[in-house]
């Protein structure tokens, strides 16, 4: 299981850089799909590696509120990340996106908080 929640950090790593890139562009630059969608892939693949890391099976479709709450399980300080500000959390990650800034700047937020707790106990 380590190598499949390693490839799923590496994925979440990846997605979040490059949302981090598209922020740091001029605000009529900004490309808020692109942000929106790299933000919840690399929730979602933060949310599936440390799953995976601590052997919870994934169910297929699961959402970014099922994921979260499955981590919650595992770790109760996990409830420390605030997801209220993700809309489209009960919904499958294809079906959804955001197009306000503020909405997508929540998003990426998340996902940073997300990377930052995990680094900070040590999960990466």
């Amino acid at each position: 299981m380590k190598s499949r929640s390693e490839a799923f950090f590496k994925e979440a790593e990846k997605k979040l850089k490059i949302a981090k890139e598209e922020l740091l562009k001029p605000s009529e630059d900004i490309v808020s799909y692109s942000v929106c969608k790299n933000s919840q892939f690399a929730i979602e693949n933060y949310l599936k590696g440390y799953l995976t890391k601590h052997n919870v099976k994934l169910q297929p479709n699961e959402t970014i509120e099922t994921l979260y709450n499955k981590c919650v399980e595992v770790d109760k300080n996990f409830k420390t990340i605030e997801m209220s500000a993700i809309a489209c959390k009960n919904h499958t990650i294809d079906s959804r996106y955001c197009s306000e800034l503020n909405t997508v700047s929540a998003c990426f937020d998340t996902a940073d908080t997300i990377d930052t707790y995990f680094r900070k106990n040590k999960v990466l």
